[in-house]
Formats: structure tokens, sequence, C-alpha cells
């Protein structure tokens, strides 16, 4: 059972998991994922790489809890958006609340920076947006296909946005908030 320690006023693991990611959420910021490494993490918290594993895992890992420590403030903005809706009108307002959210955070740079590319696998596997993306679509929609999707159209807008916030608007209403077709 953890206890607050003498020297540091609270629990050390989650002192040094805290430590740890805001280090993360730094590099990654400054040099990008594919530049970031677990021993250079460990040499600007000044602790061994084993001490990084043991506290917060691997490179994926420390990421995935990065990307979800800055995204909690957009995704509290657009559950409550679209707490009353369901179907296409859920999705739009989802969507829309949510580059706004991203295109204007000054932390949106490090979750860009994750990657160089934006459809890299492990942004597209990550539980953390998925999970995301799904609760978008809806408690009731279980199509993981769906998510994959809505995580690829969110991406292509966040990374090239149209200089006009009103046609894009427009664009994500109509591309998103059509109801779809069955293909079978």
């Amino acid at each position: 059972m953890p206890h607050d320690d003498w020297l540091v006023g609270r629990d050390r693991r989650s002192e040094a998991a805290e430590r740890i990611y805001g280090a993360a959420a730094e590099l990654i910021s400054r040099q990008g994922y594919e530049a970031f490494t677990i021993e250079a993490l460990a040499a600007k918290v000044h602790c061994s790489p084993a001490t990084i594993y043991r506290h917060a895992g691997g490179k994926a890992a420390i990421c995935d809890v990065v990307v979800a420590i800055q995204s909690a403030r957009i995704v509290d903005t657009e559950r409550e958006a679209i707490k009353d809706l369901k179907g296409p009108d859920r999705v739009v307002t989802a969507t829309i609340v949510a580059l706004q959210r991203v295109q204007s955070d000054p932390l949106a740079q490090l979750m860009r920076s994750v990657h160089t590319t934006p459809v890299s696998e492990w942004i597209t596997s990550s539980p953390t947006v998925t999970g995301f993306a799904a609760e978008m679509l809806g408690h009731d929609n279980d199509d993981p296909l769906a998510a994959q999707w809505l995580i690829r159209v969110f991406l292509a807008l966040w990374c090239w946005p149209l200089k006009d916030p009103a046609a894009e608007r427009t664009m994500v209403q109509r591309f998103l908030g059509s109801p779809r077709t069955e293909v079978n």
C-alpha cells in the first residue's frame, strides 16, 4: 500500500511517474517522437533507464500516457459538448470541438510531434487514441473499423487544416454528418 514519503510529501512512485511523464512531454515536444529515447529521458530525470522502465514502461507506453495526459482537457470539453447527442450529430460535433481545442492548445504541438507521419502504427493502434475515437462515435457503436477511419480523418484535418474554419466546418458536416450507407 502506497504511503506518503517524509521527504517528498507524497507517494514516491506517483512522484517518480509524474516527473518521468513531464520530462518525456518536454523531450518529445522539443525533439519529436522518433528522436525520443529512454536513455535521454533517464538523463533528464537523473536516474537509470531501468528506473524509467520500472516506473513508466517503454517508449510507446510512455508516449501513450503523455498523449492521454495532454488530451484530458480536450476530451473533457468534447464530452460535455456531445453528452446528449447521437449518430452523425455526435460525430460532427465531437470532431469540430476536438479540432478547435487541438488547434488552439499550445500543447497540441506535443501531440502532433509524437510521430513525423500522422498515420504511423503507434498513434493508430494506441489504446488511448482508439478509445477517444470510439467515444466520439458513441457507446452504441462498437465498430473498430469506424474508429480507425475516424482517427485517420481527424489526423488529416489536424495536420492539414483548411485555412477557412467555416469551410472546414462545412466539410466536416457534409462528410461526417451525412448518414452513411452500409456497403455489403
